[in-house]
């Protein structure tokens, strides 16, 4: 049995943190609909949905990816970047404790889950850089989400189950996820002006099509790809190479520097022995 974890979009959505989109408004009921389709689309493939206790007061907390990384054998729920969202992790911290073994991160340790590529037995782990120009202008929202201290405190959880970390050089997006995303076990969708394919040795790229920047972020779940709506050049890319394409509309959620992998958390309640 395969779980989905979600949260319900808060009514406080708009004061969501922003890095690198301007604000503008968003519809919280349009996004609440879109939530729910985004649901209804992972129950159709087969997830029992699980949803954490609604946040109406914590913006960001329909972005349940960023405050866990939840692998077969242990969940580590994270310690996200932005001081406003740390009071998200407890409620999910308590829903992950059914299905498994939970580990949680400790200052100084920053990291969004949004920021861990798992492909295979390998978490490639984003490490945002700015071009130093901007470090004069500094703004508080523009510190990196995830911090070496918290890549030093993955590591450490995961590697006693055969897991490596590999630190990936991004730029120009919140996440790494924002920039690449898993289609297949050795295929990719990327976006090359944000993350360079050579990080990812032995395994090919689609990438994504230059007036979609934003279209790099899939979800990949049972056979199948969940993909953005509002990027269609893109993915007409996905279904020339054959692979079972699911669009689904996130285009509120997207205001808010959200993506089709940010709004769950996707693991087999009872993972079999490796």
């Amino acid at each position: 049995m395969w779980i989905a974890v979600t949260r319900p979009v808060s009514a406080s959505l708009a004061r969501c943190e922003l890095t690198h989109l301007a604000r503008e408004p968003i519809d919280v009921a349009r996004a609440t609909a879109q939530h729910a389709a985004y649901e209804q689309a992972l129950r159709s493939l087969g997830a029992t949905l699980v949803r954490v206790s609604p946040a109406p007061e914590l913006p960001d907390a329909v972005f349940v990816e960023d405050t866990a990384v939840v692998l077969d054998e242990v969940a580590v729920v994270t310690r996200p970047g932005a001081p406003s969202r740390a009071a998200e992790t407890p409620a999910v911290a308590s829903v992950l404790a059914a299905y498994r073994t939970v580990c949680s991160m400790e200052a100084p340790a920053t990291l969004d889950g949004g920021d861990v590529l798992r492909l295979g037995r390998t978490l490639h782990v984003g490490r945002s850089s700015h071009p130093h120009h901007t470090h004069h202008t500094h703004h508080p929202l523009h510190t990196n989400r995830t911090n070496q201290a918290g890549i030093d405190q993955l590591e450490r959880f995961v590697a006693p189950f055969g897991y490596q970390v590999v630190p990936v050089e991004f730029t120009g997006c919140l996440h790494l996820k924002s920039a690449v995303t898993a289609l297949a076990d050795d295929l990719l969708l990327l976006n090359p002006a944000w993350v360079s394919a050579s990080s990812f040795p032995g395994r090919e790229a689609v990438l994504v099509d230059d007036r979609e920047p934003h279209g790099a972020n899939a979800l990949r779940f049972a056979g199948t790809i969940l993909y953005p709506s509002h990027c269609p050049r893109t993915c007409d890319r996905l279904v020339d190479r054959d692979l079972h394409v699911v669009v689904t509309d996130c285009s509120e959620l997207a205001k808010a520097e959200g993506a089709v992998t940010c709004c769950s958390l996707i693991f087999e309640a009872s993972p079999s022995a490796e």
